[in-house]
């Protein structure tokens, strides 16, 4: 996020695109309801009309995977219109002139015919959005024109084309000049407790800690240096599909697998589980047993966030510490232990260097501190700096008070680069055989793959099984009513799972939740079209078609 969470409620305009804010994120869902009883405008760009949609001033329903024509559209009827901040662009953006000339094409009239969205619509959100127009009451802010923030999620990022989407709305904020500022930016709503804390510190099979390149020379030099090794790895690593795919083909022949569960949560499970099966070694390390637990060699008993001191980075960049309130049970330890324990194990035997004394952390707060000497945007943190409500990244020094906005002066690379990104269509599109349009996504009562979520009583009283929401036009077409059986398929697999009549999700649009290892939505997704830079699977459009058992 380039901003924070708090500045949401006192934005002009909110703009809402691949997030089910009120299910997925319902603290922040909070936060854009406050902003709209204030008089804010809230924008909602989703296929699906989602809860918050009962709060919007505009909700805009484009048909799956052509969003990203609205985007271009909005921003051709800014140019058209004016509405765009010429100062902002001048002084602090570059390649602007190959940016605008893409968006010549992208009309109103085009997006409507391509998304369904009526012109305008398009229009109108160009104009609140651009100019940051509230809907009624006075903004806090003095500026001539308001401030107009954006939020999104996985709805338009796990998509073969979610680079481009996000690099789009990148190219939307700076035309209007809505970023650097308060109640602004470029907002991505994490998914997880502490995904971004994972990429912060080099989770990620691309960079080192703190974002810097694996391919730089350079920084992998200074962070071999620090960690008194003679060198790094230069390569880039498998993302998660990429190291499936290379099981099957048998180029990986073992995966450790910590705090994931991939045969619910990862596309084409069907596959997953034959790469799985096909390993010399899967190693498990979690909390509770999972779907992939069942298949590993060896499992590891982790402790839960509760039982261990750390840190947990939010979806603001605000590092925070976790303690220890209970003891683990039995033989689980703290994942740093575990790891470290491998690794001492495996340099010893290897003889490598350093040895084994090199792993051999106290506590959590020692490896910390060794993180913030090969993580830039955390070299000013230490333990006793986050108390007691943490600090906000990049924080350069000891004295630094922490980064609540980015990009205030200047950008990250200098000049705020526009891309010239024009639209594609879904890798996967309906035919004949498959006619209907499957998106996944969460309800409010579980969470991710429902290894914790399932396991909670109430939880379970008030959600116990998972459903299809089908639009009643396409129920009727094959006899199905409220509740009835319903077999989905796709071209990857097959699933058996209740109906929900819905209205929320428009004709040729079925949605289920990925929670149910009774009906798990990732058997029928695919993934054999990545993201080209991101390498994310398309999880929200899948061409399936519905059939009624009691039709048989």
């Amino acid at each position: 996020m380039t901003n924070s969470v708090r500045e949401i409620r006192d934005a002009d305009c909110i703009f809402i695109t691949g997030s089910n804010t009120a299910e997925a994120h319902p603290v922040i869902s909070y936060e854009v309801v406050r902003a709209v009883k204030k008089g804010a405008h809230l924008i909602i760009i989703d296929p699906r009309r989602i809860p918050l949609v009962d709060h919007a001033t505009l909700f805009l329903q484009p048909h799956p995977g052509t969003d990203i024509y609205v985007f271009l559209a909005m921003m051709h009827v800014i140019i058209r219109e004016g509405w765009m901040d010429e100062t902002f662009i001048a002084e602090r953006t570059e390649d602007y002139d190959a940016f605008a000339a893409i968006l010549e094409g992208y009309t109103p009239e085009r997006a409507a015919l391509a998304s369904g969205v009526p012109e305008e619509k398009i229009i109108q959100a160009a104009r609140w959005y651009a100019l940051g127009e509230r809907a009624h009451g006075e903004s806090i802010y003095e500026e001539a024109h308001g401030h107009s923030t954006i939020l999104y999620a996985m709805g338009i990022t796990q998509r073969s084309n979610g680079t481009d989407n996000v690099l789009t709305l990148a190219n939307l904020s700076m035309l209007c000049g809505q970023i650097g500022k308060p109640s602004t930016g470029v907002n991505p709503l994490r998914g997880q407790a502490n995904v971004q804390g994972a990429c912060d510190v080099g989770g990620l099979v691309n960079v080192l800690p703190g974002y810097q390149q694996v391919t730089d020379d350079k920084l992998r030099e200074e962070t071999a240096k620090t960690w008194e090794v003679e060198q790094l790895p230069c390569d880039v690593g498998l993302t998660i599909v990429e190291s499936t795919h290379a099981a099957l083909a048998g180029e990986v022949h073992a995966i450790y697998v910590m705090g994931e569960n991939p045969m619910m949560s990862d596309p084409n499970s069907n596959h997953v589980e034959e790469a799985f099966r096909k390993l010399d070694l899967l190693i498990v390390q979690d909390i509770f047993p999972s779907e992939t637990a069942y298949l590993a060699h060896v499992l590891l008993p982790a402790a839960s966030s509760l039982e261990k001191d750390g840190t947990f980075t939010n979806t603001e960049r605000r590092v925070q510490r976790i303690r220890k309130v209970i003891s683990p049970p039995g033989e689980a330890l703290p994942d740093w232990s575990i790891i470290a324990d491998i690794a001492a194990r495996v340099t010893q035997k290897l003889d490598r260097k350093p040895g084994p004394e090199a792993w051999k952390y106290d506590s959590a707060s020692s490896i910390f501190d060794e993180l913030t000497l090969v993580t830039p945007i955390y070299s000013g943190m230490s333990y006793d700096r986050l108390q007691p409500s943490g600090l906000q990244w990049p924080c350069p020094s000891e004295t630094h008070p922490g980064t609540p906005i980015l990009h205030l002066d200047t950008f990250a690379r200098g000049q705020g680069k526009f891309h010239a990104v024009e639209a594609r269509d879904p890798a996967e599109l309906t035919d004949e055989e498959y006619p209907l349009t499957l998106s996944t996504g969460r309800v409010l009562y579980h969470y991710h793959s429902g290894t914790m979520t399932r396991r909670s009583a109430p939880l379970h009283w008030r959600e116990p099984r998972g459903y299809a929401e089908i639009n009643r036009q396409d129920a009727e077409a094959i006899g199905l009513k409220d509740g009835f059986a319903v077999i989905i398929h796709s071209r990857r697999g097959t699933i058996r799972t209740k109906t929900k009549i819905s209205e929320g999700v428009p004709p040729g649009t079925v949605f289920l939740a990925f929670h149910w290892r009774e009906a798990p939505a990732n058997r029928l997704t695919q993934d054999h079209t990545l993201d080209p830079i991101a390498k994310i699977p398309e999880y929200k459009i899948s061409a399936i078609r519905l059939e009624n058992p009691r039709a048989r």
